[in-house]
Parts: structure tokens; sequence; C-alpha cells
């Protein structure tokens, strides 16, 4: 008998301190102990799994009822319902491609630091000083934000469910809590963090669409910093995709074959639904380019939190599936927008 099949499962694993479930089993149950078994490739949770026969997917799947037939199974439930809701958040969020670190702090309080550089120049002559790299604490705390939905469903309602058909709603919660998500770290690189850190957007006289020039512009607004991300309102994004240098057989053919949007610049396109201020978004356009690699800071209050108290003992009727995230700005001038709209 392998020593997971002896482990004791209890809810006060969902409370330690600094760790997630999976974490405090596999503190218990170290995989690098199933090298060379059957068993190596799974983490504690999927070793779990096997030892109660539970199939969350594929031929064969499970049923939901299959977690509460003994008290230890449904202990494991929780964490299934987290790695589903984390499955659709992975899979929708656009954030690893925005974010320069993430940062997990373990509370609700989190003061950031900035960074700027004093004057200009690429050179220091002999017996000159160099160049100030300016750290300071920012002044006031970073806001963080808790995204989530509350999971309204009777345990005879969901009892007889195949768990891979909650899987795909457990997905898409994750994929709503991305998208609040992209809201808020747009907010923060346009609007600041609280800390005098805002972005006024240039305006652009006299146009009806972006050009490739507003483009070039952009990037030369935020030099030496590399714009490697463009963050378009609606508006943007189709005048963007309409230039004709977005009609190059390269880029065309890398947008069919992957579904990934590059601009002529070659910054990452992402589509930014929260710069659309207007009640018409087709009358006005805005951009954001920042450099994803010094931009953008993740603060995120642990991971996915589930009321696992409610989801054991059967109770789904509020059972509530949040995670708490903010966003801080490191470098200030990495960062810069553009805005139009369009005349009647």
């Amino acid at each position: 008998m392998a020593f997971c099949d002896s482990i004791k499962l209890e809810k006060g694993m969902y409370t330690v301190s600094g760790k997630s479930f999976t974490k405090v089993l596999e503190g218990l149950d170290p995989s690098e102990n199933y090298k060379g078994s059957e068993l190596e490739g799974l983490d504690a949770y999927q070793r779990q799994l096997k030892r109660f026969d539970i199939k969350v997917s594929g031929a064969g799947c499970d049923k939901v009822e299959k977690f509460f037939s003994t008290a230890d199974s449904a202990v494991l439930f929780p964490e299934f319902i987290a790695r589903a809701v984390k499955q659709g958040l992975e899979a929708s969020s656009v954030l690893p491609s925005m974010v320069a670190t993430n940062t997990i702090i373990d509370g609700i309080d989190y003061r950031a630091i900035s960074s700027s550089t004093d004057g200009s120049g690429t050179s220091v002559s002999e017996a000159a000083s160099m160049r100030n790299v300016n750290v300071r604490t920012k002044s006031n705390l970073i806001s963080l934000k808790k995204h989530g939905r509350v999971f309204s469903s009777s345990y005879e309602a969901l009892r007889f469910q195949n768990l891979d058909v909650l899987t795909v709603i457990l997905r898409q919660i994750g994929a709503d809590i991305a998208k609040e998500q992209l809201a808020d770290a747009t907010a923060v690189l346009l609007n600041g963090d609280g800390n005098s850190n805002s972005v006024t957007p240039t305006a652009l006289s006299s146009t009806t669409a972006i050009k490739y020039d507003h483009l070039v512009q952009l990037w030369q607004s935020i030099a030496p910093h590399e714009m490697n991300v463009i963050l378009a309102s609606t508006r943007v994004m189709k005048d963007i995709l309409s230039l004709t240098e977005m009609r190059d057989a390269c880029a065309g053919l890398n947008f069919q074959g992957t579904g990934n949007l590059v601009t002529p610049l070659g910054a990452k396109l992402i589509y930014a639904p929260a710069l659309d201020e207007s009640t018409n978004p087709e009358k006005s356009g805005k951009i954001l380019g920042f450099d994803k690699n010094c931009t953008l800071q993740m603060v995120q209050d642990g991971d996915i939190t589930i009321d696992y108290d409610k989801v054991i003992e059967q109770q789904l009727d509020r059972a509530a599936i949040s995670m708490t995230t903010g966003f801080a700005k490191i470098v200030n001038d990495s960062v810069n927008a553009l805005s139009y709209t369009v005349s009647e």
C-alpha cells in the first residue's frame, strides 16, 4: 500500500497559512518519493483522486456524489472546484503578457515601490557622476479587489451531474474573474495606483482613425523603454486591424494561424474593453502602449478561495468562490496613451 492511501484528510488542511491544500498534501506526501513508480507524474492531490478512484474527466467520468462517498474523499471537493476555476482563469487571462512580476502576499495591505532615473544619457565621462536610479516606497497602499461569484445550488441538484459538466461551469467563473482582473489592470495603467502616477492620453486632432504614424508616435513617447504591449479600445482595435501594414503577409499568416494579434511594431495587441468610456465606443478610441518588462506589478492575496466548509458539508446553496488581487505601477514613464474622437 502506498503512503498516500493512509493519509487522514481533514478540512483543517485548507486553513494552513501561506499554503494551498495541495501544498499541505505535498508536505505530507512528497511527489519525489514516487519516482519510478506507477504514480510518478501525479501530484499529491491527483494521487488522492486515484486513491478514491475518482475520475474527473474523460471516459468513465464520475458524478459529483463520488466525492461524498466517504468523509475523507469529501475533503477533496473544494480543491476540485478551485482547480477547475483556475483552469478557466489561466486559459482566459492575458495578464501573463502584461505583468512584469506577480507578488503573492498573505494579507490585504501592500505598499509597493517605484523607480525613476535622473537625467539622460548612455555613458559617463571620467570623474563624472553616474545617473541616480531612485527607488522609493509609495505613499499610498495598493488597493486590492476581490472578484468572484457565489455558487448557488443544492447538493441534490448536483449529485448526479458528471464532474466534467460541472468543470465547464467552474471554468467560466474563472474566465469571468480574468476579465475583471484585466479591467483592474487597465485602470491602473491609465489612472494610476493611487500614488499620483496616472497617464494623460495625448489627444489626436483632426483624425477619424488610428494611423501607422500614430503607433510610431506612441512608441517614441516611451523610449528608451520598449513598447511590447498595446491595449486597445473597441474603436482602436477595428482601426489597427484595418491598417494597410496589418495586411502584410507575415502578420496575416500569424493571425490566421495562431489567433495572436501582432502590430506592425512587433507589440502584442490586446483588446481591453475597459478603455471604452463612451456610451458609444464606435465614436471614440483610446490606446495604451507600455513595456511589459518593467511597468506593471500584480499583487495577489493567496490563491483562489472557496467556502470549503460549506462545500464539504454539502451546503452549496451559498458557497463563495473568489480571488483577491491588485496592481501597481513600477516604472511610471514606461507607459503612455493616445486618444481620439470621431467627428460626426
